[in-house]
């Protein structure tokens, strides 16, 4: 009730304010960067290791733990999240925006192929897969 009263005994303050209000809206929309494919989130690999017969923890000892050593020393690596489930570990790389996806693919494929040297004998290759959060396909 305050603010009808006041704005009825200042109707050149609430203009101006209105008025202002309006004028930084317009400057925002119009400052606003657009872009027909904008960046959607940080780019990201996941790495999954199948190992049948290991419980979680054994495979965070024998798999996981080797592969988040060595994908510390990646160029441009934001964090390593790992998950290690029945038969699997599953980890997932982010970069810092802006890395070139390319070369950090052809990093991890070479950190995986020297922390392969470390596992334990007859472990298959893990599937290494690219995510972007702009290459999914928007449903219709």
């Amino acid at each position: 009730m305050w603010l009808v009263h006041f704005a009825l005994r200042r109707p050149v303050t609430i203009v101006v304010l209105v008025l202002a209000i309006a004028l930084l809206a317009g400057l925002a929309i119009v400052r606003m960067p657009v872009d027909i494919f904008p960046s959607l989130g940080a780019p990201a690999v996941y790495v999954a290791q199948p190992y049948g017969g290991m419980d979680p923890s054994q495979m965070e000892g024998f798999l996981t733990y080797y592969y988040e050593y060595h994908f510390l020393y990646l160029t441009g690596i934001e964090h390593v999240e790992s998950k290690n489930i029945q038969g699997a570990s599953l980890m997932k790389l982010v970069f810092h925006p802006g890395t070139d996806m390319s070369q950090a693919m052809a990093e991890v494929v070479g950190y995986v192929n020297r922390a392969r040297a470390f596992m334990p004998p007859g472990t298959v290759g893990p599937f290494i897969t690219r995510f972007d959060a702009g290459s999914v396909p928007v449903g219709q």
